[in-house]
């Protein structure tokens, strides 16, 4: 037996909650009928192989594995709601189709949050400012444009509610961590906030950049622009190391001060749930502790709450570490 305890972590969907165990993800969603049904959603091998220990390399397939399950399980939410209004209509994204949006979004998230800085911040370099300075100004842009997208997208009814839900996932890892009951009563006593979320990664993921930009040169043009591109994968793998080290110090000052930026966002991207939510998020994570103690039959078909609840001690206490922490 391993001495890492697992991290359940997970992403909020259209109404629902999806948490990843140590070989499926654990997906929970509201039916307008007010039911709630489970899915699993088998990992990725290649991101849960030997890889995985290698340091820097396990951040980069983890937050790939996570874009992929996440659009999965955003897939199967949205897939909820249309057989509530079309139960013959049901058509599900193809592997190709994913991969394709998969790929699209990367493209788009890379042109907008990497090489759209850098050409702004060429005019204040042309303007007389010194590789210092030009490279401040990108970092800041980088910065003003990440949040004030999360700002925009908040603003959005559809999204308050995810962002509802977002709040609940966080609530029950803050509980299971805690070791305390999974209720709804208990939850509510944790904040919507949590150290190892993935809001929390991408905002570590700019501050990085501007801090790794700063020692690169901006001549050539040609490299300012590949540098923006290759230097990704390693930022992403520093900032996932990051993550992971602060989910489990939490009570390192140092770790508190620097992590102060990525808890400030998440009430930009946090709502405070109500009960309902709650009890969706306690569902996902009642289901993946269950999946992983072999207590449920992994299920990739809807099918509303059938398993006994999953009460504090019942788990393994010694898992291994192989969810993304997110």
């Amino acid at each position: 037996m391993q001495n890492q305890p697992v991290l359940y972590g997970g992403q909020a969907v259209i109404e629902g909650v999806m948490i990843r165990g140590r070989s499926r993800a654990a997906l929970a969603v509201r039916r307008p009928d007010g039911s709630i049904i489970r899915r699993s959603i088998p990992l990725e091998s290649w991101a849960n192989s030997q890889l995985r220990k290698i340091v820097m390399l396990r951040g980069v397939l983890i937050l790939l594995e996570t874009l992929l399950v996440g659009m999965k399980s955003l897939t199967i939410s949205a897939n909820e709601a249309a057989i509530a209004e079309n139960p013959d209509e049901e058509q599900p994204l193809s592997s190709v189709a994913m991969a394709s949006l998969l790929g699209v979004s990367l493209l788009l998230g890379i042109v907008i949050f990497f090489l759209i800085p850098v050409f702004i911040s060429r005019i204040v370099e042309n303007a007389g400012a010194n590789n210092f300075g030009a490279n401040m100004v990108e970092g800041l842009i980088r910065l003003v444009l990440f949040v004030g997208y999360v700002w925009v997208i908040g603003k959005m009814n559809d999204i308050k509610r995810v962002f509802g839900y977002h709040g609940a996932e966080h609530m029950v890892v803050h509980a299971y961590e805690a070791r305390e009951p999974l209720t709804i009563e208990s939850v509510r006593r944790f904040p919507a906030a949590h150290p190892r979320c993935g809001t929390s990664f991408l905002m570590t993921v700019v501050i990085v950049s501007i801090i790794l930009f700063m020692f690169f040169p901006r001549d050539p043009f040609w490299f300012l622009l590949a540098s923006r591109i290759v230097l990704v994968p390693i930022i992403a793998g520093i900032s996932y190391e990051f993550i992971r080290f602060a989910g489990t110090h939490q009570d390192n000052v140092w770790i508190r001060v620097f992590n102060s930026p990525n808890l400030l966002l998440q009430d930009l991207t946090t709502r405070k749930p109500d009960d309902g939510m709650v009890e969706v998020a306690i569902t996902a994570i009642d289901y993946a502790i269950a999946l992983d103690d072999g207590r449920a039959v992994p299920n990739d078909d809807s099918s509303t709450l059938s398993t006994e609840p999953y009460m504090p001690g019942t788990a393994d206490p010694d898992p291994p570490d192989t969810s993304p922490g997110f």
